[in-house]
């Protein structure tokens, strides 16, 4: 059975993979296995790209969107006469049964089905069937990846990967057969001054406490006064600065509905 595996940390979001479906997949009918997909307002590969945290605290996460070609597809219980799986695991639409059935598209969690209104039918990504059944071994999107962010092929090629991966959508029932890995978390960061002197307190130990759990975490600050805590939970923390020769401070802050950048943080010498 074939997957896909995704891989945060590597995607860099050059929209190779969503050209490269455009180009297999405009003004090309690749029947009986998909009509040709709109120019534009259809993207059975996307990437959403979000910035997070403020300037000068700032990380941008890529992740990919896709049909994921469910074990359990939504799609094929709302509809088994217009959509099946295959038996190498790929989810497909009939381009010919499927005629006029809008509801496909809300049947999807993933919002990966759209509807062709010129052709009266709903489409969504093939994972290039028409080309594995053809000597092909992997889809178009995964060919032009160029930092290997996205791969494909038989489970069985992927065993560490699947154990550490993450679902799309955590829990889901539909059971998914595309993996992510390293899907971005929350960070606090922030950077530790001194007023008074005008520069910025290097090594300065920051302990991280989660108010939830009790969790604790610590880091220093680098030479530009500078600290960050990656992969963090959504909670609330509390947060202690210590530095020999200052007075320990203490703050708190959330990372429950968004990453933080606490901005400039003064810590004050001791007389």
């Amino acid at each position: 059975m074939k997957v896909f595996i995704f891989n945060a940390d590597h995607c860099n979001g050059c929209l190779n993979c969503q050209f490269a479906c455009k180009d297999e997949h405009v003004d090309n009918d690749w029947m009986p296995y998909s009509r040709s997909q709109p120019m534009s307002g259809h993207f059975w590969i996307g990437i959403d790209e979000k910035t997070r945290g403020t300037v000068p605290k700032v990380k941008v996460s890529c992740i990919v969107r896709m049909c994921q070609h469910c074990d359990n597809a939504p799609c094929i219980q709302a509809q088994p006469d217009a959509v099946s799986k295959r038996e190498d695991g790929l989810v497909l639409i009939d381009p010919i049964s499927s005629k006029g059935k809008k509801e496909l598209v809300d049947s999807c969690p993933y919002n990966a089905i759209f509807y062709n209104e010129s052709l009266d039918i709903p489409q969504k990504c093939t994972g290039c069937a028409h080309l594995l059944d053809n000597g092909w071994s992997i889809p178009r999107c995964v060919d032009v990846c160029p930092t290997d962010a996205l791969r494909f092929g038989e489970e069985d090629e992927f065993p560490e990967e699947i154990a550490q991966a993450e679902l799309l959508i955590p829990g889901s029932p539909t059971q998914p057969r595309v993996y992510y890995l390293n899907m971005p978390k929350r960070f606090i960061a922030g950077m530790v001054v001194d007023i008074e002197a005008d520069e910025v307190v290097i090594g300065a130990l920051i302990t991280l406490e989660n108010k939830s759990t009790g969790e604790v975490l610590t880091t220093e600050t680098d030479e530009f006064g500078d600290f960050w805590f990656h992969g963090i939970e959504e909670s609330d923390y509390n947060l202690f600065f210590e530095k020999e020769g200052y007075f320990t401070r203490t703050t708190n802050t959330s990372t429950i509905i968004e990453d933080k950048n606490i901005g400039v943080f003064e810590l004050f010498k001791e007389n």
